[in-house]
């Protein structure tokens, strides 16, 4: 075995496997896609084959999601997805299309479309330039694109907030992600407005790149190592030489940069790993240990169904996102069974994906309608997506939530910055 296979076989500890095939069970593509083998097979039992002959890897396992709750669920701790995906990045001969090079270069393509953005958001809305990218580049025609922002979050930032940031006593780096950069700027002015609140300045990371995932699953992986070396060497400066801990409000980009760079690209994280944490851990592990405190406005009534993105159900930190939105008064929460939007970054914009995608999320789409709530509230930009394209229903970051309600005299009060 080379040292790659060697590192694989025992990081991922395919051989504890006991082949009960709980992870089958609950992948949601071998639901729906007979042509997925499904983890097990794909994963720890095709490895072995693998390790012996690259012969036998086989292009069936580009159909997985990556959205890990095969790994929830094993007992053994296995991780098929990462076996799966790491295979892929070895074994694979599948050439990166123009399609999936688009769809993975988010920075390129949100710089441009946040320049002219009603130009782009109004053509990409239209019938017959859907139908075009559908027979053309692969891109299904009944997906919708979430909007492109005509300013970037870190515009408002340096212009809005930068020159505040300095008069508190505390300080944490805000990995932004290129959602809050290009598409939603709104939920990283909502997370400057809370972390203002409790007494936490907020700050850029510098140099900060895409988290890389959408490069990760469309194959582009040298550019995926570059961009998470880049933002290695950013979170570095802002945990050592600055002493600010790194937030972002993505479960999948924390995922990413937590697990991914070192177990699929090999870009070692070890010394800053505990350093990158989700803005609703953060906050939540903030109030629960007495540090700070958080007043809410007495009239702020909601009606909130909570949805556990798949990466945050890897991650173990839903309760976190939870906790926080039960501690607003006037928000009745319904935390809804765990299930998959089948969205999965940009697996569900390509044609030849898009019907699993969508079979996949209808046990959500029904669960959510359903419960018929004001908001959907989810951690996950995609799953935001997907949701809103499937079901009448807004949806919403929990920190968006947690700003809206926010009482922020009161809160600023209970914290000592009045």
């Amino acid at each position: 075995m080379t040292g790659i296979q060697e590192k694989t076989a025992s990081v991922n500890n395919l051989e504890e496997c006991l082949k009960c095939t709980v992870c089958t069970v609950y992948c949601p593509v071998t639901a729906v896609n007979p042509g997925y083998p499904g983890p097990k097979q794909a994963g720890p039992d095709g490895e072995r084959y693998r390790l012996k002959d690259s012969a036998y890897y086989d292009e069936s396992l580009r159909k997985c999601l990556n959205c890990k709750r095969c790994e929830v669920a094993c007992p053994s701790g296995v991780r098929p997805a990462d076996i799966i995906q790491a295979a892929r990045i070895r074994y694979s001969k599948h050439s990166t299309s123009l399609r999936d090079r688009l769809l993975a270069s988010t920075d390129f393509v949100g710089g441009i479309a946040t320049v002219m953005a009603p130009i782009v958001n109004g053509m990409l809305s239209l019938r017959p330039v859907k139908v075009l990218m559908d027979k053309t580049i692969g891109v299904d025609a009944h997906r919708q694109f979430p909007a492109y922002s005509g300013e970037k979050f870190t515009t408002w930032w340096h212009r809005e907030a930068e020159k505040g940031q300095s008069a508190f006593s505390k300080h944490i780096s805000y990995f932004h992600g290129c959602y809050v950069q290009y598409n939603f700027p709104r939920l990283g002015r909502d997370f400057v407005k809370i972390m203002n609140a409790v007494g936490y300045g907020v700050h850029l990371l510098s140099g900060e790149r895409c988290c890389g995932v959408a490069k990760i699953a469309n194959g582009l992986i040298g550019d995926a190592c570059r961009d998470a070396q880049r933002n290695m060497e950013a979170v570095r400066r802002s945990v050592f030489k600055e002493n600010r801990t790194v937030i972002a409000t993505s479960s999948t980009c924390v995922l990413t940069m937590r697990d991914e760079y070192s177990e699929l690209l090999g870009v070692d994280n070890s010394d800053v790993r505990s350093n990158i944490n989700l803005a609703t851990r953060f906050l939540h592990t903030l109030v629960d240990s007495g540090e700070i405190k958080i007043a809410f406005r007495k009239d702020y009534l909601k009606n909130v169904a909570y949805h556990t993105p798949c990466h945050m159900a890897r991650l173990g930190w839903g309760v976190h996102s939870v906790e926080l939105l039960k501690m607003i008064p006037g928000l009745n929460l319904n935390v809804l069974q765990q299930e998959c939007c089948g969205m999965s970054g940009t697996y569900g914009f390509k044609k030849e994906n898009y019907k699993y995608s969508q079979a996949i999320g209808q046990t959500l789409f029904d669960n959510i309608s359903a419960a018929n709530p004001d908001v959907v509230a989810t951690d996950c930009e995609t799953c935001k997506w997907q949701i809103e394209m499937s079901t009448p229903y807004k949806v919403l970051n929990p920190v968006s939530i947690i700003a809206e309600a926010l009482d922020v005299d009161e809160t600023r009060k209970l914290n000592g910055l009045c």
